[in-house]
């Protein structure tokens, strides 16, 4: 989500945090590829086609289109996305070189591009990813507690607005249960989806799962539901006009 701490005085998302959106999604493909510790060497030029405006959401896909000895290339595209009227528009594309950092266990050559990848199973859930840094851990290296509930909202709220296209506000949460801890460096990855539709009202299921990015093993850290209610320009609930076609997983 683009919010005005990420905007810059224009009111759209600055330049810098759209690149470091876009190195993070870079770094992320090419370490699940590799299986090993990666960091970027060079990026082509980028230019910005289109603004993303405080509100709205970017989506930032990654994909490796070169593969060497001990280094590859990854396109990342940007789109922002009007989340109540779903407009969207493409607002710029990068190359990223990164290397693989020759350290004991890091296997050389990388693995080679698939040259006939399996077709995408169809999938019903938005699924976003995420790192975890220092920042965002605690005293034990592990992720936070408050900042694993404020990306399970996050998610929540993009889930709900998409399928309801409408102005979504966080009404309750149930109980959030936390079975495995996430450690500094891992991707986690949030799985969202609209189980139950009511007048006004959206009730989403969000799974937490931990990803080990060097050797693949993945677990589900915490699950919760989420209450999201469709609200007006005075903040009181409104019927759910309409309900938008199942959006395709992030």
């Amino acid at each position: 989500m683009v919010f005005p701490g990420d905007t810059n005085h224009h009111g759209t998302l600055f330049g810098g945090v759209a690149l470091a959106h876009m190195d993070k999604v870079a770094f992320l493909a090419a370490t699940r590829h590799g299986r090993a510790s990666f960091v970027t060497a060079a990026s082509e030029k980028i230019d910005f086609a289109s603004p993303a405006y405080a509100g709205e959401m970017v989506e930032a896909t990654g994909r490796i289109v070169r593969v060497g000895r001990s280094s590859l290339d990854c396109e990342v595209e940007l789109v922002a996305e009007a989340l109540v009227s779903g407009e969207r528009r493409l607002c710029t594309r990068g190359r990223f070189t990164l290397v693989a950092v020759k350290e004991p266990g890091t296997r050389l050559p990388l693995p080679p591009l698939d040259a006939d990848p399996a077709p995408a199973v169809p999938d019903t859930m938005l699924r976003t990813v995420d790192m975890v840094f220092p920042s965002q851990t605690n005293h034990y290296g592990t992720l936070y507690g408050g900042d694993a509930l404020k990306i399970m909202g996050k998610a929540a709220f993009i889930c709900a607005t998409r399928h309801t296209r409408s102005v979504i506000v966080m009404a309750s949460s149930d109980r959030i249960d936390f079975v495995s801890a996430i450690r500094t460096g891992e991707m986690v990855e949030l799985a969202s989806q609209v189980v139950y539709t009511g007048r006004s009202s959206v009730v989403v299921a969000v799974e937490l799962w931990a990803e080990d990015l060097l050797t693949g093993e993945r677990r589900r850290a915490a699950c919760a539901g989420f209450t999201m209610v469709s609200v007006d320009d005075q903040g009181r609930p409104t019927p759910i006009v309409a309900q938008s076609a199942q959006e395709p997983a992030l």
